[in-house]
């Protein structure tokens, strides 16, 4: 499953991960930290649509 952010269209690939980050390949949305921010922008998790 992918997820965007709404605001600014930054990708996060459950498959991928985003270990740049410190997300490890194959997490899980649900299994990212409530108070993850978006990388570009700084939005939170509730600013991410299904992609």
């Amino acid at each position: 499953m992918k997820y965007v952010c709404d605001v600014c269209g930054w990708e996060y690939d459950e498959e991928a991960g985003a270990p740049e980050y410190g997300i490890e390949p194959g997490t899980k949305w649900e299994d990212i930290p409530d108070d993850f921010e978006c990388p570009l922008c700084g939005v939170g998790k509730d600013q991410f649509s299904e992609a």
